[in-house]
């Protein structure tokens, strides 16, 4: 454990990469593995992840990113995509994932698949894609705690206009939602901000027992 808290004080949101410097294919499977293993409501995963490494597109996707230089210096990009208008044709595939999985009868979690049904597909369109969205947070977490085990570092970004991302990269056309940004990469030397200080609520500010 004393592993995990060291590297999570040693990350921090980069703001200036060493674009010389690529990850690995070994580490950015091990962080794709990571990602792929969150957890999410029902275990769903009602998104997508793209690995953004085409420069051109990148180069587009900075100006909608309020400019910062970590789009195209970083060595990867990920966009975490939630899908819109999840419904029945998701939970299904899920459903039939499980059976293939677990070698079980479909009758057997027939209940479960009901009851997800009864609980997603009612909802209003609004509500439910907000409810994808918030997913993705889930899986940017493993992501950053993976690169800090790997000593990658990582900016997760919220800085965007989704709508502009979506028609770069034609995510409308395949039922998505740009959620969240992330960038993995080296630290650049001149990037002061990896001498500051961590900035936390202390535990009595920030925990409540009961």
């Amino acid at each position: 454990m004393s592993t995990i808290i060291n590297n999570l004080n040693w990350r921090y949101a980069t703001k200036k990469y060493d674009a010389s410097k690529k990850i690995s294919t070994e580490d950015l499977e091990k962080i794709k593995e990571a990602v792929r293993l969150s957890a999410s409501s029902y275990g769903l995963q009602p998104y997508k992840i793209l690995i953004v490494e085409n420069p051109e597109l990148r180069a587009k996707i900075q100006p909608v990113a309020w400019g910062q230089s970590q789009i195209v210096d970083a060595s990867h990009l990920i966009i975490f995509a939630n899908e819109t208008n999840f419904g029945e044709a998701g939970i299904d595939s899920f459903a039939n994932n499980i059976v293939a999985t677990r070698g079980i009868p479909a009758e057997s979690i027939q209940g479960y698949v009901d009851f997800m049904k009864s609980k997603i597909t009612t909802l209003p369109a609004e509500t439910k894609n907000h409810w994808t969205s918030k997913q993705t947070y889930i899986a940017l977490a493993n992501l950053l705690s993976a690169a800090a085990e790997l000593k990658i570092d990582a900016t997760p970004m919220e800085g965007f206009e989704a709508e502009k991302v979506n028609e770069i990269l034609g995510l409308d056309k395949l039922g998505l939602n740009t959620s969240l940004i992330a960038t993995l990469g080296y630290r650049h030397e001149e990037d002061a901000s990896q001498h500051f200080k961590k900035v936390r609520k202390s535990n009595e500010e920030l925990f409540i027992n009961l």
